[in-house]
């Protein structure tokens, strides 16, 4: 299956390695890194990963022999934030779900507005996969990203927040766990996966099933908390909301427009209880505290580190088995319609 998305997107999976190694490049004197460096680094993770997911480490190998690219570098891009140790501060993706009390057709449905590098926009691709042993899934990733916002077969989905734990080590990268949640066929069981031993930090992970049951799992290297949408509505950004996890944020005084960002989703989803995709598209156009709006636009005139911007917007039907996908800016870019079908 690596291997298919690597001769399908070489182009994509080779440029997202060139923009890697040109954002070390540029940002060694915030980081102190190498290309070299940041190569040798990435190798100590993936041992790790090889001895809890090996069939994830065997998807990248694929990747990398489709897409005719060196596995280490292929490394580099899937433990980015590992290896730089979350120097580059993102903090602006925002997710979203509301279960059958709140839309107007019973349906449930989560989204989230992916925000990154804008070098790495034109590599975004949505994979529609069928796994030997695991639920067909529909999911978006760029370049040589394995997937991992998206929803499988068994009506589980998965939206990732990076948050900013002071506990972080070399261990599973973020990023294979996540990609293992989109293997769950319970929703229990996709929990269980974010909280994987021995990972080398941890995401929000956004995780709603079809009948309407939502959780934001906040996850650090050791630590974790589990937080119950107990009203129908659930919301994050790039900052912790459990007072445990809370303790342990790094340099929390960073993350002032990510709190922002998450009252004001909040605020926008409690406005209705009749919400549809377009009630949900709207969320994700807002431009409320532009640039660093929940519609991220991106500064170029700033530090290399701090250049982001929504490069896609999704919104997904857990009910009726579809996705709306916006390339880009939501408010600048139509909603394109995928379903899960095989």
């Amino acid at each position: 299956m690596g291997q298919q998305i690597g001769e399908a997107m070489r182009e994509q999976v080779q440029h997202s390695i060139d923009n890697a190694r040109q954002l070390v490049e540029t940002t060694y004197s915030n980081l102190q890194l190498t290309w070299e460096s940041a190569k040798i680094q990435a190798k100590k993770y993936l041992p790790f990963a090889q001895e809890r997911y090996p069939i994830y480490v065997e998807e990248l190998n694929g990747m990398a022999e489709g897409a005719n690219v060196n596995l280490t570098e292929l490394a580099v891009v899937n433990a980015l934030e590992a290896v730089t140790t979350d120097a580059l501060h993102l903090t602006k993706c925002t997710s979203l779900a509301v279960n059958e009390q709140n839309t107007a057709k019973n349906n449930v449905l989560v989204a989230h507005n992916e925000d990154w590098l804008p070098g790495d926009e034109p590599d975004v691709f949505i994979v529609r996969a069928q796994p030997d042993d695991e639920p067909g899934f529909l999911a978006m990733t760029y370049g040589g990203l394995l997937p991992n916002v998206g929803f499988n077969e068994a009506g589980i989905a998965q939206c990732c927040d990076t948050v900013y734990p002071n506990d972080t080590r070399i261990g599973i990268p973020r990023v294979v766990v996540s990609r293992a949640v989109l293997g769950a066929r319970t929703i229990g069981q996709a929990i269980r996966y974010t909280l994987v031993p021995l990972r080398a930090a941890g995401y929000n992970h956004l995780i709603a099933h079809e009948s309407g049951e939502m959780y934001n799992v906040e996850v650090s290297a050791r630590n974790f908390d589990i937080l119950y949408a107990m009203d129908g509505y659930l919301a994050h950004t790039n900052n912790y909301l459990s007072p445990k996890m809370e303790n342990i944020e790094e340099n929390r005084d960073e993350l002032i427009h990510t709190r922002v960002r998450y009252f004001r989703a909040l605020h926008l989803l409690r406005e209705t209880n009749k919400h549809t995709m377009k009630t949900l598209e709207a969320i994700l156009k807002d431009h409320v505290n532009y640039p660093d709006s929940i519609c991220n636009h991106s500064i170029f005139d700033i530090d290399p580190m701090d250049r982001e911007k929504t490069i896609v917007s999704i919104i997904m039907d857990l009910t009726d088995g579809k996705m709306e996908v916006a390339w880009g800016n939501p408010c600048k870019n139509q909603y394109h319609t995928y379903d899960i079908t095989f």
